[in-house]
């Protein structure tokens, strides 16, 4: 059996605030505010804006020991990583791993919206970190 990508579920932004971004993204283009979330255990913010072809999803950390604040640190506010919508992660995973793809997450976990996520090294993917995410 072969996953499937169903298509770009969104874009991660790293950033030091909501406020500033979420106005350019809100009020000047217009795009709905989703949902706002914190997960607990990744230890950010969350601040989604759905275009209806995709979102954009702002992070900011809500800790120092967040992977988000150690971008923040090492690269600044920007792009954080590319979003893949799939009919199955786990399945992704396997097949991924054994085409000697890296894999940050051997097993899916629980993220933003509820979903099921994972995420691939940037080792792997060309310097990108590549979330792999299935709706519940």
């Amino acid at each position: 059996m072969k996953f499937k990508v169903l298509g770009i579920e969104h874009i991660g932004v790293a950033v030091n605030e909501i406020k500033e971004p979420s106005n350019f993204f809100g009020n000047l283009l217009g795009i709905e505010n989703s949902l706002t979330e914190e997960v607990e255990d990744q230890k950010v913010l969350t601040d989604i804006y759905d275009t209806g072809l995709g979102k954009v999803e702002l992070l900011k950390a809500t800790a120092e020991d967040s992977p988000i604040s150690k971008f923040l640190s090492k690269r600044g506010e920007g792009v954080h990583h590319i979003a893949f919508l799939v009919d199955d992660v786990q399945l992704a995973l396997d097949e991924l791993s054994n085409s000697n793809i890296e894999l940050i997450d051997s097993k899916p976990r629980l993220g933003a919206e509820g979903m099921l996520i994972a995420f691939l090294h940037p080792r792997s993917t060309s310097g990108v970190l590549v979330e792999l995410c299935q709706k519940p």
